[in-house]
């Protein structure tokens, strides 16, 4: 009997006329006492028109995060007395534009930021600027480990997106929305491919650095001669000390950013001398990005900029771009990864562990040309003659891992010939590829001209004719008359 009792139950229950599971209790509502369906639907409405405005005033506000890190320390104190920012003297500049940027948070609601994603080991991650040489600060962007799943976030993209002030007991600004990875929507990330996957090809597209009205400026046109460079080269500067890589380095990156609006430069120094940096930064146009570490930083330090530069250019070329890295140098990062080696066990002539120059070959192998579009062109200075034997195993390693080589002499910088360039000592693997047939058969008989002569009459030689000449074309045609 229980059982039929049970059954007809359930069959009453069933017969009731309730498909959503609503409970049958029936309440009776004084009017008022809830809002209608069509309030509900305006203040909703009136919600995202109210998010919409801050996030189009927060869009419209000229100022943003990158561009309070851009400022001077004098226009971030004029700033901060404006937004009345307590004691902004006694504040360094990081925290400086933290608290600036808390201010005009704080009137709007939201801002925009942009920087480079770093991932770290637990999920998450924080937007670093370049302008700090990527270094951890106050002023980063927290990115939650749902928004880096969400969108396929990877470390080295340049996210820009609506942040929020640090609420209370927070200690970053933290991303609301993301609302471009690399200068597009998000979106394009589900089908983007991996550097790995790209196919590389030989460089085929020429880096123009001889100056059309610059003609005085010798050092790009005698490198255009000597080594040309095409987008995806992997080349060397070997340098001997005091040979004035530095000076090339600064002539190749103005003539880049002259001739090639298009192309990303990043410059990377690495155990540098602190006012070496300050004499890049001011030698330098405005749109390369130069990260540093000095000397007197932990080979950590050195290591941790590195690898963020290396997977920032990945992903820009991953989006198609062209990226050049001018890294110097190779030798001092290589020493950096050895000494902060725990010790593999293998250690190798000149103190080298066998493992520490893994990664600083990652490195410089991730040069390439991309047959669908996209190079990542490194131009690293390798040092030599230092009296080290490390460094000289460090070059020993890498010289056949490149396809160009530039190398400077100690006997041009004695009698005072610049640039000191070794001319029989450079050149260009598959040259041809990236000179004119004509242009490479008169390069080839200038070639064999000075061969039989020793590094300074061969330079004198060159720089003396050029001298006379307004184009390195001109001065080839005035070879091919001769």
């Amino acid at each position: 009997m229980a059982s039929k009792s049970r059954r007809r139950r359930r069959k009453s229950g069933g017969s009731s006329s309730n498909p959503n599971g609503a409970s049958p209790t029936s309440v009776t509502l004084a009017p008022g006492s809830v809002p209608t369906d069509e309030q509900l639907e305006q203040e909703a409405a009136e919600l995202e028109a109210e998010l919409q405005e801050r996030y189009d005033l927060a869009k419209k506000d000229g100022l943003d995060l990158t561009k309070l890190q851009k400022m001077k320390l004098e226009e971030l104190l004029k700033l901060a007395k404006k937004e009345k920012v307590e004691d902004p003297g006694n504040l360094p500049k990081q925290k400086l534009v933290f608290e600036i940027l808390r201010k005009r948070a704080e009137k709007a609601g939201l801002m925009m930021a942009e920087g480079t994603l770093e991932v770290m080991a637990e999920g998450f991650g924080f937007l670093r600027s370049p302008e700090y040489s990527y270094l951890p600060c106050a002023d980063d962007v927290y990115v939650s480990p749902s928004q880096i799943r969400r969108f396929a976030l990877r470390r080295g993209q340049v996210v820009k997106g609506l942040i929020r002030p640090p609420k209370e007991a927070e200690t970053y600004f933290a991303m609301l929305r993301v609302e471009e990875v690399n200068g597009n929507p998000p979106k394009v990330l589900q089908t983007l491919p991996t550097f790995e996957n790209l196919t590389p090809l030989h460089p085929n597209q020429r880096i123009q650095l001889e100056l059309p009205d610059e003609p005085t400026r010798l050092e790009p046109r005698i490198i255009d001669m000597v080594t040309p460079l095409g987008f995806g080269q992997r080349a060397l500067i070997v340098a001997p000390p005091r040979t004035g890589k530095t000076v090339i380095l600064q002539q190749i990156t103005h003539a880049i950013a002259k001739n090639h609006d298009d192309v990303h430069v990043i410059v990377l120094l690495i155990d540098e001398r602190p006012e070496e940096v300050t004499d890049f930064k001011r030698n330098t146009p405005d749109r390369v990005e130069v990260v540093a570490s000095t000397f007197d930083e932990e080979a950590s330090r050195h290591i941790a900029i590195s690898e963020i530069v290396m997977e920032k250019a990945r992903r820009m070329v991953e989006f198609g771009q062209d990226v050049i890295i001018l890294l110097d140098s190779i030798t001092r990062l290589a020493r950096g990864y050895n000494n902060a080696m725990s010790g593999s066990g293998k250690i190798g002539s000149g103190g080298v562990d066998n493992a520490a120059l893994i990664k600083p070959k990652k490195f410089f192998g991730s040069a390439r040309n991309i047959e669908d579009g996209g190079s990542l062109t490194i131009i690293g200075t390798a040092l030599v003659d230092t009296g080290s034997r490390a460094d000289e195993v460090i070059f020993e390693e890498f010289k056949g891992t490149g396809n160009a080589e530039l190398h400077l002499d100690r006997k041009l910088v004695e009698k005072r010939v610049y640039p000191a360039i070794d001319i029989a000592a450079s050149g260009t693997r598959r040259e041809e590829l990236l000179l004119d047939p004509q242009e490479h058969e008169l390069i080839t008989r200038l070639r064999k001209v000075v061969s039989d002569m020793n590094v300074v009459e061969a330079m004198e030689l060159l720089r003396s004719r050029l001298a006379k000449t307004k184009s390195n074309g001109e001065f080839l045609m005035t070879m091919s008359m001769g």
